[in-house]
């Protein structure tokens, strides 16, 4: 029982953070680990801050606009 509701939790986050367009940090560093495995992991922060600058044209994790 207690496995299900943690496989329920982890679902739950990956599918909020893709309602809102923030790929997956976990995702990334598995990828970091098995395809570019001598190159630096970037930190959850260093992450986000690029994901937000992607995706609104933020600058340093602040959005610039709303729409």
């Amino acid at each position: 029982m207690l496995d299900k509701l943690r496989k329920f939790n982890t679902y739950r986050k990956q599918f909020l953070s893709l309602l809102v367009g923030v790929p997956s940090y976990e995702t990334y560093v598995e990828h970091m680990k098995s395809h570019h495995p001598g190159e630096p992991v970037k930190t959850r922060k260093e992450f986000f801050c690029e994901a937000q600058e992607a995706r609104y044209n933020a600058k340093d994790g602040k959005v610039s606009r709303c729409c």
